[in-house]
């Protein structure tokens, strides 16, 4: 690997490379290319509005990471910023092996996308704001000494789930369930209750956060993609379901 990351001999500090050697390719998969343009689907969803949301993709030893404050449907490759994998997870003593240019920070959701790489050996991770998953955890787990999950079955799209997010494919008898944590006001503060939900919950493919989004991880971009959107079509549904008296929790007669 041709790191980016050098020392100073005058100063002994790090310099990190602002060049775009990292992030320019003619290769339309590649990680920089992908995210600007997968970040403007998700805006036309009405999943990454006002900035929020966003993906990270891991690439072997490279982690690219999306902005943070930025709108998402505007991103270019130039905004992008890699960090080596592995690396602790902890804010304090994150490294990079490239930022851009110009002042922007890396998305806030870092410390959770990191949570998703390390405990499910994820390549990418997927933040949402989608309101579908906001009024799943309004309606889910919510009364006291519930259960904080969201839970489902028997609804087609449960097959574009894998277990764990990463294994093989669900059917659509099986339950789906996907924990909810409680939100905090700054984003990075949430690192240790998801990656406690995801130790608690291994067969979950998400995590919910209330009242404010979801996380979806994948074994590849292309499923976490995918499960994002069979996710959000599950809850939106169930939703629906739940709202006009329908058990969302249905199973075949013997």
């Amino acid at each position: 690997m041709n790191t980016t990351e050098t020392k100073d001999p005058k100063s002994n500090s790090t310099v990190v490379d602002t060049s775009d050697a990292l992030v320019t390719s003619p290769d339309p998969l590649h990680p920089a290319n992908l995210i600007p343009e997968l970040c403007k689907g998700f805006y036309h969803l009405g999943w990454v509005t006002g900035t929020g949301g966003g993906i990270s993709i891991r690439d072997n030893d490279k982690v690219y990471i999306a902005p943070s404050g930025v709108q998402k449907e505007r991103i270019q490759p130039s905004h992008i910023f890699v960090l080596p994998y592995p690396q602790p997870s902890d804010v304090v003593q994150r490294t990079f092996l490239r930022k851009p240019s110009i002042p922007l920070k890396e998305s806030a959701c870092t410390p959770l996308f990191w949570a998703a790489f390390d405990l499910r050996n994820a390549s990418a991770c997927i933040h949402t704001h989608s309101q579908h998953a906001v009024m799943a955890t309004l309606l889910w787990g919510n009364k006291e000494g519930a259960e904080p999950v969201f839970r489902v079955s028997g609804l087609e799209m449960i097959k574009g789930i894998r277990w764990g997010g990463v294994e093989g494919a669900m059917s659509y008898l099986d339950e789906l369930v996907v924990p909810i944590i409680e939100n905090t006001p700054h984003e990075e503060d949430l690192r240790d209750s998801m990656a406690q939900a995801i130790k608690d919950y291994p067969k979950a493919a998400a995590v919910l956060v209330r009242r404010h989004g979801v996380y979806v991880w994948g074994s590849t971009w292309e499923l976490a993609k995918t499960q994002a959107e069979c996710l959000d079509y599950l809850f939106e549904l169930a939703v629906k379901m739940r709202l006009a008296g329908i058990d969302t929790d249905w199973r075949p007669e013997a």
